[in-house]
């Protein structure tokens, strides 16, 4: 059954227009139009900007923001899977759940001055059973994490862009960004998959704590 269920997955893969779009454009994964589609829509990123991106891996959404934000601008990009080195990005590779991991990602952050952040961009998901009843509280806490972190660090009127799956405990998450945010948006790109519970908030200016 699990060979059969994989090979419909592997063929559905492959014949995903995105996936080839990606391929023939240079782009590690096709999440890289979610990115795109969400730029062209909101005008999210430009020359300059400071970005800490979290899930970054293979690194798709890297490879568009570095794009993006030059000349001038920083990736700083973390993951708990290793990511192949893009050029003028610097990858962390560590658990996000760890104290450990936080203080390497602060440390690079504190080098010489501590770095403006204009935005946070997370993109995190568990490992996904295909039970939403485990997969989503799992990708709640992430989200969570993430809103914490973007809190702490970004600037004043930084910014927040995070994936989220529909499902308990997604309203409360709602409510504590629309808090913290002058401006909060729900989008669902194009290029993300329609049976997919996925969302994206996009958070614009975070409020004076």
């Amino acid at each position: 059954m699990r060979k059969k269920s994989s090979k419909r997955w592997l063929q559905e893969h492959f014949k995903d227009p995105y996936v080839k779009m990606a391929f023939v454009s240079g782009y590690r994964s096709r999440a890289a139009y979610k990115l795109i589609e969400l730029q062209e829509k909101d005008h999210l990123f430009k020359p300059g900007m400071v970005i800490v991106e979290l899930g970054a891996a293979p690194g798709g959404w890297t490879q568009v923001l570095h794009q993006l934000i030059q000349p001038g601008g920083k990736v700083i990009a973390l993951d708990i899977l290793p990511m192949t080195p893009i050029s003028g990005v610097d990858f962390i590779q560590g658990d996000f759940t760890q104290e450990q991991t936080l203080q390497v990602l602060t440390s690079k952050l504190q080098a010489g001055s501590k770095l403006p952040i204009n935005w946070v961009v997370s993109d995190m998901a568990p490992n996904l059973s295909g039970n939403a009843s485990i997969d989503i509280p799992r990708s709640m806490y992430l989200a969570e994490l993430a809103l914490g972190f973007a809190l702490a660090n970004l600037m004043p009127e930084g910014c927040f862009l995070i994936k989220v799956f529909q499902g308990e405990g997604f309203d409360s998450f709602l409510t504590s960004i629309k808090k913290a945010f002058e401006k909060v948006m729900i989008r669902k790109p194009r290029a993300s998959k329609a049976k997919s519970r996925e969302l994206y908030i996009v958070a614009k200016g975070k409020r004076p704590i």
